[in-house]
């Protein structure tokens, strides 16, 4: 019972860690996401006839959406797709009235839907479709707004189960004060089958073909440089110079040789051992399997010292790469400001904790595990309590080897390979001190007041990485603070001037004419997209530099959607804005 208690612990911690701890999300304001609920006019529907459906959708209280015709058409509209299986034809869309709503900054009153509202749809069932459940399917896409911002849009999907009885077999209505009020023959017909367009600009945006072929074509050309986030005009043209130099800025490891940072991991775990979590335990651990005075002779007490820290390394290692390999989409999440305010949330109470604030230990799990006096002195043993004691890590590691691990999932997210080293290093480090003093051969410090000390150092560092993710939380939070009609009127704007909607076309064109490409990767809920729009992109120098390129505005609106996703991997990109410089090949 207890290992489950403290397998459940450390599964919360790392739950917290990845940004889905629930303390969160009493600070995450409003729900964006709507409640769906569909409903059927009769309790069945005969074949060969036609059926009602209804989609009641919720929102929290003080969000609204707009209508499906949008009194601007730079904002986005509310769009029901359904997608009957053979045998079923949708007749007809039947969007509620819309109601006007007036909104500071905007002349004209908006045409909006309330937090709670219901679409039908009528349908036809052919006779040939036989009895017995039949589903049908529906996205919704929307955009949540309140009386000052507007949201991420949101795609969110459903199902309606409908029964389907013989032509000769008796139905009844159900949810009558529901469906009555829907106005069935004055709705619209739908489009068969076409995936729902994202409207924010009238001038066409990326769609997913278009993205899925950009895809490929970016095949037959090379990636120069790139970047992201606000850059100014001298910022800009020394991206541009970089790119077309084949010159890449120097990053964490340039310049500087990786031996250098792993070396200050290495150093980092060694110190790790002069805490007062670790260097009392030290001899009482050796004594437990044997080794230091116990062992009986210098060579076997290293090798039990050896086998006890190798396991420790070999723990914070494989943990190490699992987290980081598992994290495909770090840069996606890092991208995400609630996940660096949980960060920075967590970073907190582990700094809290190394000053003893708080108090996180498991060490004290393993004083349980002491072997019997026949299995003392076994590699196998000394093997298992290494790892044992890495996986029950005292307050004074846990906070550092979290810290390591999201350090080294950020570098290999950037494309540093040998950040996947980092976590094992710090364990190495860790595990040095350990076959010295199993052979006797090393008098260890003695404990004292100044172990406390090397403890709070540790804690300074950890509340500075909070402070670090807490602000870069506040810096996503007010890129996102944004009016998307904005957004979408200034990219029309640069449409019109020559810039492609399409990534696919302005690869072809960039192709056929031997020009190079800067790819400008943007949303409607991105501020600094606005912001370098405005300024950056429309100073002279910089429309100068650009002058010869072939210039294409990629809309990447859902971070998740998997062409948009394989596009930010394949560009290096961790967020928006992000921008790119290719090169055609031939």
């Amino acid at each position: 019972m207890r290992l489950f208690q403290r397998t459940l612990f450390v599964a919360v911690v790392l739950v917290v860690a990845s940004g889905g701890g629930s303390p969160l999300r009493a600070a995450q304001g409003p729900t964006l996401t709507a409640t769906l609920t569909p409903l059927i006019g009769t309790d069945a529907v005969r074949a060969g006839t036609t059926g009602r459906l209804a989609l009641r959708v919720e929102l929290a209280e003080e969000l609204h959406v707009q209508s499906n015709t949008p009194s601007d058409p730079g904002f986005i509209a509310t769009v029901l797709t359904v997608d009957p299986p053979d045998g079923v034809t949708v007749d007809e869309l039947v969007y509620p009235a819309a109601t006007e709503l007036s909104q500071a900054g905007v002349d004209e009153p908006l045409s909006v839907y309330g937090h709670d509202f219901i679409i039908g749809v009528r349908v036809s069932f052919a006779s040939t479709v036989p009895p017995g459940p039949i589903a049908i399917a529906a996205r919704l896409r929307y955009q949540a707004c309140n009386d000052t911002v507007c949201f991420k849009p949101v795609t969110a999907s459903t199902s309606w189960i409908v029964p389907v009885v013989a032509a000769e077999a008796r139905v009844a209505a159900q949810h009558a004060d529901v469906f009555d009020a829907i106005a069935f023959g004055s709705g619209i017909k739908p489009p068969a089958r076409v995936e729902p367009a994202i409207p924010v600009a009238p001038v066409a945006s990326t769609s997913a073909a278009s993205l899925a072929d950009g895809l490929t074509a970016m095949d037959g050309f090379a990636l120069q440089l790139t970047t992201g986030g606000y850059l100014g005009a001298e910022d800009f043209l020394t991206f541009i110079g970089n790119a077309e130099a084949g010159v890449t800025p120097s990053g964490l490891f340039d310049n500087r040789g990786p031996l250098a940072i792993l070396l200050i991991v290495l150093l980092g775990g060694l110190a790790l051992n002069l805490t007062p979590c670790v260097l009392p335990m030290i001899p009482i651990n050796l004594a437990i399997i044997g080794a230091g005075a116990r062992a009986g002779s210098r060579r076997r007490g290293f090798l039990l010292g050896a086998s006890y820290g190798s396991a420790m390394a070999v723990v914070y290692g494989v943990l190490g790469l699992v987290v980081i390999l598992t994290a495909g989409t770090f840069g996606t999440i890092n991208a995400s400001p609630w996940f660096n305010l949980a960060i920075a949330l967590l970073f907190i109470v582990l700094g809290l904790a190394m000053f003893d604030v708080l108090l996180i230990d498991f060490s004290k799990f393993s004083a349980r595990l002491q072997p019997s006096g026949q299995t003392q002195g076994s590699l196998t043993l000394a093997f298992t309590m290494g790892g044992v004691a890495a996986l029950l890590a005292g307050a004074c590691v846990a906070p550092v080897v979290i810290q390591v691990v999201l350090f080294a999932s950020n570098l290999y997210a950037g494309g540093t390979s040998v950040a996947l080293a980092l976590p094992f290093v710090l364990g190495l480090g860790m595990a040095l001190p350990w076959p010295i003093a199993g052979a006797g051969m090393a008098a260890l410090p003695k404990p004292g007041v100044w172990m406390v000390r090397v403890k709070q150092a540790f804690g300074v560092l950890i509340i500075a990485t909070a402070v670090y993710y807490g602000y870069l939380a506040y810096t996503l939070f007010e890129n996102r603070w944004v009016d998307a009609t904005e957004v979408s009127s200034s990219v029309n704007e640069m449409l019109a001037s020559g810039w492609h909607a399409s990534l696919a076309a302005g690869l072809a064109e960039a192709q056929r004419e031997g020009k190079p490409v800067l790819l400008d990767l943007w949303a409607t809920w991105c501020k600094n997209c606005l912001t370098v729009d405005k300024t950056t992109l429309k100073d002279p120098g910089v429309v100068a530099a650009l002058s010869g390129y072939v210039k294409i505005k990629v809309q990447a609106e859902d971070l998740d959607e998997p062409d948009t996703k394989a596009l930010l991997q394949r560009l290096g990109a961790i967020g928006l804005p992000a921008y790119a410089i290719l090169r055609p090949l031939s």
